[in-house]
């Protein structure tokens, strides 16, 4: 890793039989936001779960999947934010990879103006764009016998999100519906992002692979709609941009990576593009 970057996380979530859940974590630092990427090892093959942000960690990413010693059969990409594309032309463009209709369309259509747009991050940016190649759609199918769920969500953190569950295994790929210790990427669908979590409260998941930061449980889930709800009646208090910022620092002390704000602040008060 560079100087500047620390080493990430990584760690086995679960086991199951022929199955293992890894979760591999990006730095908590500051200014970085806890990007949390997933593997699904299964007898013989693996799955991935988005692709990392910054080149290092998508090559970290890359080589700790390789050093499991089995193919990588697909890698799913579950929206559109950057932080979990970007990677894909660093270390995963002789994957197979899946993504939501909207997903793929922004990425052949935006794709390269991301990129850009990112200038100032140098050699940390992906040096060319991957689009994924096939398409998933809500639904059931069973890879290397293990029963996944693909469903859509929409309007909530993004406007089009893919999660994947394992119901056999109680396992929920969430992504960017929950953040786990760290703050929140808050749009203004906050209240239809609430019930989404208080859906999932209620079903039969036990764990849930976030978007960023550790894995989670159901503790983890309520605790990120006390945050949103908090949220909710700061803005609707009247506080804004920096006031706003520092009520949720001061509320939500014990969550990490404080440089998000800088990232939605103009989308959630500043007029600019929803999401």
């Amino acid at each position: 890793m560079p100087a500047q970057l620390s080493d990430p996380i990584t760690m086995v979530a679960k086991r199951a039989g022929d199955v293992q859940i890894h979760t591999f974590v990006s730095s908590f630092t500051s200014d970085n936001i806890a990007n949390a990427t997933h593997i699904i090892e299964t007898r013989n093959q693996l799955v991935l779960v988005d692709a990392q942000f910054l080149a290092p960690y998508a090559r970290a990413f890359r080589d700790y999947a390789d050093g499991l010693g089995k193919p990588i059969d697909r890698l799913y990409v579950s929206h559109r934010h950057p932080d979990h594309w970007f990677g894909l032309g660093t270390a995963f463009s002789d994957v197979t990879i899946y993504a939501l209709p909207e997903t793929v369309s922004f990425i052949q259509e935006h794709g390269e103006d991301s990129v850009s747009d990112h200038w100032k991050l140098g050699d940390l940016a992906p040096g060319d764009v991957v689009v994924p190649q096939k398409i998933v759609s809500p639904g059931e199918e069973t890879i290397d016998g293990v029963r996944y769920v693909f469903e859509q969500v929409e309007e909530a953190e993004i406007d089009f999100q893919l999660t994947i569950g394992l119901p056999d295994l109680g396992v929920c790929f969430a992504q960017d519906l929950i953040y786990s210790g760290t703050h929140l990427y808050l749009t203004k669908q906050m209240g239809h992002w609430i019930r989404v979590l208080q859906e999932m409260l209620v079903a039969d998941y036990e764990l849930f692979m976030p978007g960023h930061g550790l894995p989670a449980d159901k503790n983890e889930v309520a605790r990120n709609i006390e945050y949103l709800l908090a949220a909710q009646q700061a803005s609707g208090e009247g506080l804004t941009n920096d006031a706003f910022k520092a009520f949720m620092l001061q509320r939500y002390p014990e969550r990490k990576c404080p440089g998000i704000f800088d990232i939605y602040l103009p989308r959630l008060f500043g007029g600019a593009s929803d999401y």
